[in-house]
């Protein structure tokens, strides 16, 4: 049986039907404008191979992959199995577990929060969180900052990006993605008694910065972070679906972990191996209303909402943010620091600065990120695409031949 679901084109419309909507012209999504606008687009043929090749090759268990070019759906699909074991195929409005796409929105939320004076970029963490003072490994208390966490530059590390008896471990962190039962407040006294990697600003390493962040949001607002996240962010930005925890009765994709000869269904908790080190996942977080809301990777949401965030973003925070705020976020702000060859950082998102360094495809000046179950997303502001890829297997949605794959669809040679 064939798990792939039709594209969500209206087989009915022709080219003369109306002309395609910008997104954030009327509420929700113009479907039946999306076989004009993809026809003009001409890459749908080449994505669903690439989405079939990967289903088929049971690579992927499910998926939904969405375009939008100058604010027009130009691609939509829902393919494979949300529960393959139960044989529900996946949907469009599908809910996903966002793990590390969290971060954005809650970085937004820290930046929308500077528009209203409320945060400065350069104020100390201490300034929110006067018990957070992580020291060097020569006892030294260096002075972390709002603009050290969004770029990750603070010196914070993460469990699963250590060995298995690195101080992470050893102190218990929770990466934000288990059940550990540990209040943020326990979380951020054990991350603050681990030493730091490195003097705040020197040096750039992945980490727990944005559930620090989040902690110090809740200081600045008085407000959990999911209610001001959904007041500042999503609410206005109509992203009904994306939320710290979900009620038992939602029904989300069910998660699956790489394997042989194809993924392997999630246990709770499970482990995946990684990068030498591992990932303690607990897929049962997302209905755990007692769980701490993690900053850093908590969320879950549908690709179209996601979409819609990332529009918001690329033309100039649509009312969320500022212009000049949207565009600080999206351009390097960490110089010759960075993830990788190619790459630097912005304000809570990675930033492509040389192409051909970082072997990718996308334009200078674009900017990305992934989440460890599965997924990830990326703005080409010179080709004016956003691009969303939800799927419900880790890690191979988030990086390697499938996300390659994606990106060559769209840029063919």
């Amino acid at each position: 049986m064939n798990p792939s679901v039709q594209n969500s084109s209206n087989p009915s419309a022709s080219d003369s039907g109306p002309t395609p909507t910008p997104m954030f012209a009327v509420p929700g999504f113009r479907t039946s404008d999306l076989p004009l606008a993809a026809a003009r687009w001409g890459r749908a043929d080449a994505l669903d191979r690439v989405i079939d090749d990967a289903i088929t090759g049971r690579r992927i268990v499910g998926a939904v992959v969405i375009a939008a070019r100058d604010g027009e759906i130009v691609y939509q699909r829902a393919a494979g199995y949300a529960d393959r074991e139960s044989r529900r195929p996946v949907r469009e409005n599908e809910i996903f577990r966002l793990a590390s796409m969290t971060k954005a929105i809650v970085s937004v939320a820290a930046l929308a929060l500077m528009d209203q004076g409320e945060l400065q970029l350069e104020d100390p963490v201490t300034r929110w969180l006067p018990e957070f003072r992580p020291k060097l490994a020569d006892g030294r208390e260096p002075v972390i900052t709002i603009r050290h966490l969004l770029t990750h530059t603070a010196g914070l590390g993460y469990g699963f990006l250590e060995s298995l008896d690195g101080p992470y471990h050893r102190l218990r962190v929770s990466d934000g993605l288990d059940q550990s039962g540990v209040t943020l407040a326990e979380n951020l006294r054990r991350i603050a008694a681990a030493p730091l990697l490195f003097e705040p600003g020197t040096n750039w390493h992945y980490s727990v910065a944005v559930d620090v962040l989040g902690a110090v949001l809740e200081q600045v607002t008085g407000s959990s972070l999911p209610q001001l996240v959904r007041s500042i962010v999503t609410a206005p930005l109509r992203m009904n679906s994306v939320e710290f925890a979900v009620p038992a009765h939602t029904v989300l994709a069910t998660p699956y972990g790489d394997a042989t000869p194809e993924p392997v269904g999630m246990t709770n908790p499970f482990q995946l191996s990684f990068l030498g080190s591992a990932i303690n996942y607990s897929p049962a977080r997302a209905f755990d209303p007692d769980a701490f809301p993690s900053g850093g990777t908590g969320m879950v949401g549908t690709a179209g909402d996601y979409l819609r965030f990332l529009e918001a973003i690329r033309t100039d925070g649509a009312g969320v943010l500022r212009p000049q705020t949207a565009a600080a976020m999206t351009r390097n702000a960490i110089g010759d620091l960075g993830p990788g060859p190619g790459f630097g950082f912005g304000l809570g998102v990675q930033v492509l600065k040389d192409p051909a360094a970082a072997q990718t495809l996308l334009n200078a000046g674009a900017w990305n990120w992934g989440g460890v179950y599965g997924t990830h997303y990326w703005v080409d502001p010179a080709e004016r695409i956003s691009f969303v890829a939800l799927t419900n297997t880790a890690v191979a949605g988030m990086f390697g031949a499938f996300p390659s794959a994606l990106q060559r669809a769209v840029y063919p040679a």
